[in-house]
């Protein structure tokens, strides 16, 4: 979002909207941001959907004014307009509109791109206006949580004030080694995502450019030596598809004391074993837990639905989940004062009995 913003934050109009404040289910968390502009353009989304188009009505009468807004949406009440917009969640959600004004310091979204692409955590600090009052924001230098962690909003008190304080991650860094057919869906799964992405290979034949448009960078280091190179530091994840024995053995040889939420390698369990094997490195000596076979199963056979499982099952992993059905959450919801719970609980809650 912040890179389609910066090129042209002086030739549009633009407003960020968050949402600051929920009650009961919602869709999207306090903390999560989207920007409209002038032309019709929405980067984001703060609802499933539903919400975007009177957003951006009220976005545009914000611009127009110069000064920051609230507004609240409750899917609850038969009478509001949200429920006649289609929320559904049953909940109520608040969310604030700043115009991204050169006056305002842009926010202070110029420094927190920054940060991001320095790949360092950042607090953005937001102030919750009183009625007619100028947007304002500002940033704070953070220590990136864990992933399971990222994007932590609070409503906090300052000087007499109310601010919402978000705590912003970069996006987590996916190390692919191999470059071949197969690696072509993962890149580009991985970028829609707005990760990251490093692919390794030292053979002139792979990890050709034309291929792989979505790769952050192309290496052509040899395996064992990747941990001399700038971008190793940062790497939060790995996924081994050389489909080469000794260049898979390499591989792990170069990433074996690195600390990694998560890493992979594709192929079966005897084939994991040898490639351990002459590598001559125990599973035990790895700073890492080794997933091999890599992947969920889903039934898996294209390089498409393959690339589904291992983005699949390294999202979770890095986000502290079990990569459990959906619907194993629902007894989570909070509802709001006379909502009703989820439709999908309710049938989970009656299949559960049936059974």
């Amino acid at each position: 979002m912040l890179d389609a913003w910066y090129p042209a934050r002086d030739s549009r109009g633009w407003v960020l909207g968050v949402v600051y404040k929920t009650q009961g289910s919602a869709y999207r968390k306090p903390g999560a941001f989207m920007l409209f502009d002038d032309e019709g353009g929405q980067y984001g989304l703060l609802s499933g959907g539903c919400l975007e188009s009177d957003l951006h009505r009220k976005a545009m009468a914000s611009l127009a004014s110069g000064n920051a807004s609230t507004v609240r949406y409750d899917s609850s009440d038969e009478d509001e307009m949200t429920f006649k917009l289609g929320l559904g969640c049953g909940g109520v959600v608040d969310i604030l509109l700043q115009p991204v004004l050169a006056s305002a310091n842009y926010l202070a979204l110029g420094e927190l791109r920054e940060r991001l692409k320095a790949r360092m955590a950042a607090q953005y600090w937001q102030r919750i206006p009183h009625a007619g009052e100028a947007p304002a924001a500002e940033v704070a230098p953070a220590a990136a949580p864990s992933f399971a962690g990222r994007r932590v909003a609070q409503l906090q008190a300052r000087n007499d004030r109310q601010y919402l304080c978000t705590t912003v991650s970069p996006e987590p860094h996916l190390l692919l080694v191999g470059g071949g057919i197969d690696a072509r869906p993962l890149v580009r799964m991985a970028s829609g995502l707005g990760w990251e992405i490093t692919l390794l290979d030292p053979r002139p034949a792979n990890a050709r450019l034309e291929y792989f448009p979505d790769a952050t960078r192309i290496s052509r280091v040899a395996p064992e030596n990747m941990a001399s190179q700038n971008w190793f530091a940062s790497i939060d994840a790995a996924v081994i598809m050389t489909h080469s024995k000794p260049l898979d053995a390499d591989a792990l040889a170069g990433l074996r004391n690195k600390t990694l939420a998560y890493c992979a390698m594709i192929g079966p369990p005897h084939r994991r074993d040898e490639v351990l094997a002459h590598a001559g490195i125990s599973p035990e000596r790895l700073a890492f837990k080794l997933h091999g076979p890599a992947g969920l199963d889903i039934g898996g056979e294209l390089p498409e639905s393959i690339a589904l499982s291992i983005l699949a099952q390294c999202h979770a992993v890095l986000y502290g989940r079990e990569a459990q059905p959906v619907a194993s959450v629902w007894p989570q919801f909070e509802p709001a004062s006379g909502a009703e719970p989820p439709l999908s609980q309710i049938h989970t809650k009656a299949n559960s009995t049936r059974n």
